[in-house]
């Protein structure tokens, strides 16, 4: 590209970058793609621009804690699953308890999660957790024996599509949920 570019080349810039990308981008990752010294704000106007431009396509940037990226929009996830052979993984109800246990009073030990379920936490739960990238074990308590604090992750909330735990839905609203998916699986 020759110079000077303008507006709409560092937005094509952008949008080259951020569709190729298998993973979202930060702020001063997509710096270093631009000679000239731009300040955060500027990206971002950039980044809302370009957001702008997308309106209305089966496809949209968005902004989550791993930084920006495009996905599908939700209402279009239907056709895609029409088309893809691999299921999502199916996880049970002390899966889904536990993440949310985890989520909502982190950093927690596997003593405190067994304390608030009211039953033993199976290793399995955190491992199949920890192997979805949802969880890690951030510290260690100091009690008898040490045990590990665990807390969520960014890929927690970059797959729930999360800028921060702020954006959580209220616990009541969760429980809900939970309560209509037992009912529908009764």
């Amino acid at each position: 590209m020759s110079q000077p570019y303008t507006t709409n080349d560092y937005k094509r810039i952008l949008e080259t970058v951020l569709l190729a990308s298998t993973q979202p981008l930060q702020i001063n990752e997509l710096k270093v793609l631009f000679d000239e010294d731009f300040d955060n704000d500027t990206l971002r106007v950039l980044l809302d621009e370009l957001r702008a431009d997308w309106a209305g396509h089966g496809v949209e940037l968005v902004q989550i804690a791993g930084g920006w990226r495009f996905q599908t929009r939700p209402e279009f996830q239907h056709y895609l699953d029409r088309i893809q052979n691999e299921k999502p993984p199916k996880y049970s109800r002390a899966v889904l308890e536990t993440l949310a246990i985890i989520a909502y009073r982190q950093p927690v030990t596997r003593g405190d999660i067994e304390d608030i379920r009211g039953v033993a936490v199976s290793p399995n739960i955190l491992k199949t957790l920890e192997a979805r990238g949802w969880i890690d074990a951030v510290g260690h308590r100091d009690a008898p024996g040490r045990p590990a604090l665990y807390a969520t992750t960014r890929k927690f909330l970059d797959d729930l599509n999360l800028r921060s735990l702020a954006e959580l839905p209220p616990l009541t609203e969760l429980e809900r949920v939970i309560d209509f998916a037992d009912a529908a699986q009764a």
